[in-house]
């Protein structure tokens, strides 16, 4: 059956049906528009974990969200699916992650980080699956798909972050998150989820990173920061929340946002950048943070000034109970729409 007939004969008002592929839809990879790359990773989280098991959450979770997207008509069409997920990667997660756990542990007991010699084989194992991101995503990037990556904890996305600069030159970044991740190999480890935006400066196809809703940094992570020359703004959470107590509009925090973007823009959202009444079973909530509709609109306003978002990432996604994955699944949805419409593409 063609893509063209799959859609004639789908209901997209009906029950999602849990044996079609992500929310419900009938559609491959070859046959998406929209291309979700899973990477079920976590073996360098320093407090809570989970996070592992976030992509499959979603994906399960998918299939509750009703597909009416009001910015992107008859959105469903477009198509998205999700990638095949790796059991190499997760079974390399799970080996690893109590090696790190025994790493960190020592070093909380004052063992110093240049004397474990065990974190040289954490971080080869993480510069292995930033590898197998880079190639799965120009895999789809060469097919001209709509690329995004859902993790995982917050390391994962190095990969897609390089292979996008490789496929699209110059870009900048859109960083939502609770935690400015610029830390120089936090606790050793050269790919912690906390030096994941620290390790994507050092990618010259990075022209600009533009964090929003910064709330949880460390010192060293300010100076790099301020020692940026520019190429670092950040709009830090309490910052946002005054200028709004004293009457500034999101509207108008969201055109400074966006004056600061380059016209080709990746979208890196953690999370934890929401207020944690709605992640709650992420790795490291903060007090603070968005809405889902201010993080949305935001991304409405984007697209809307005619910047083009060329690829994006959602991770730190966990929790025991379905609520996590719920919000998650339908900021998905949006999300990806989003990107894909400001890419030109139309159903």
């Amino acid at each position: 059956m063609t893509k063209q007939e799959k859609i004639k004969n789908f209901d997209p008002n009906s029950v999602g049906d849990v044996n079609a592929n992500m929310f419900g839809l009938p559609f491959t990879t070859a046959e998406s528009e929209i291309v979700l790359i899973p990477v079920p990773w976590e073996v360098t989280v320093s407090y809570g974990g989970g996070t592992i098991d976030g992509p499959q959450q979603i994906f399960d979770a998918s299939f509750q969200v009703d597909l009416y997207d009001p910015i992107v008509k008859d959105a469903w069409k477009l198509g998205i699916s999700m990638d095949d997920f790796s059991e190499e990667l997760r079974n390399n997660s799970e080996t690893y992650r109590p090696v790190a756990e025994v790493i960190i542990d020592r070093q909380a007991n004052g063992e110093a980080v240049e004397e474990i010699a065990e974190i040289k084989t954490i971080n080869k194992v993480c510069a292995e699956m930033n590898a197998w991101v880079k190639q799965r995503a120009l895999h789809f990037f060469k097919q001209n798909k709509t690329v995004g990556l859902v993790g995982g904890d917050h390391s994962t996305p190095l990969g897609i972050i390089q292979a996008t600069g490789e496929h699209f030159g110059e870009f900048g970044i859109l960083h939502i998150d609770a935690h400015a991740d610029l830390r120089d190999a936090y606790e050793g480890f050269e790919f912690s989820h906390a030096s994941i935006m620290f390790n994507a400066l050092k990618e010259k196809n990075v022209k600009k990173l533009v964090q929003v809703g910064i709330r949880d940094f460390c010192q060293a992570e300010l100076e790099v920061i301020h020692q940026s020359n520019g190429r670092v703004k950040t709009f830090f959470d309490r910052d946002i929340k005054q200028q709004q107590y004293q009457g500034k509009t999101w509207d108008a925090v969201c055109k400074e946002v966006i004056n600061e973007l380059p016209q080709n823009i990746y979208l890196s959202f953690d999370i934890d950048g929401l207020d944690p009444k709605l992640c709650p079973g992420t790795g490291t909530p903060v007090a603070g943070g968005f809405e889902t509709d201010q993080v949305l609109y935001l991304l409405e306003q984007v697209v809307a000034s005619g910047k083009k978002i060329i690829a994006f990432d959602l991770n730190e996604v966990a929790g025991e109970d379905e609520w996590n994955a719920n919000v998650a699944a339908r900021l998905l949805y949006r999300i990806a729409n989003l990107v894909a419409y400001s890419q030109g593409k139309k159903a």
